[in-house]
């Protein structure tokens, strides 16, 4: 298991979300304001509805940042040990959402742990982030960001689960929702984890 299996299961979650939500009905869920960056390029569209090709191996890198070569060893290692299969009517890929929400859980914390680093410039992550903002309080501290040359945020560096991520989160809200969630798992405190884990629970079984 590698961190770009995990970030890809996340994007076979979003992919599939995307075909059954209305864009707009899905900006109101992840909380996302019309006017609300952290980045100075607006690459976030809600404009159409995925495609065949958005499953591909080579849409997969475009949309995520991933090479092609991670990709395919990526999918091969998720559909031998269960955790993604082809939908047997459209032949897409689905993540297998139970075990992954058990991964996450339980293990990305001690397989991908996470610590903060130095002030830069990013991209808002767990609590900064739209979807866990004003969800707990915190004691004045800096917000956790993705480092990128693109963020306008000024807070403490989170090594992201993957490099490719903030490339990732950019061109996909739903994903960038998931990826927070995953860093405040990643770095929270009991209570801050177990407030994370409901929500993203919620969220990756279709609840919210």
């Amino acid at each position: 298991m590698k961190s770009q299996d995990v970030m890809l299961l996340l994007k076979l979650v979003s992919l599939k979300r995307q075909e059954t939500t209305e864009p707009a009905a899905l900006k109101s869920l992840l909380g996302i304001p019309d006017d609300w960056h952290s980045w100075v390029d607006k690459e976030i569209s809600f404009s159409r509805a995925p495609s065949d090709e958005d499953w591909s191996v080579r849409g997969l890198e475009n949309s995520t940042g991933i090479s092609k070569s991670q990709v395919s060893g990526a999918l091969r290692r998720c559909i031998a040990v269960g955790l993604a299969h082809a939908d047997r009517r459209s032949g897409r890929l689905r993540a297998n959402t139970q075990a992954l929400i058990g991964l996450i859980i339980h293990g990305v914390k001690f397989v991908f742990p996470a610590q903060r680093g130095p002030l830069v410039r990013g991209i808002a992550t767990t609590f900064a982030a739209p979807v866990l903002a004003g969800k707990l309080l915190t004691a004045g501290q800096h917000p956790d960001v993705w480092e990128d040359a693109s963020g306008t945020l000024l807070g403490q560096r989170v090594e992201p689960l993957h490099p490719a991520v903030p490339h990732a989160v950019r061109r996909d809200p739903t994903l960038y929702a998931m990826l927070a969630l995953v860093d405040a798992i990643r770095l929270g405190r009991e209570r801050e984890t177990a407030l994370s884990a409901s929500i993203l629970e919620k969220y990756l079984q279709g609840h919210t």
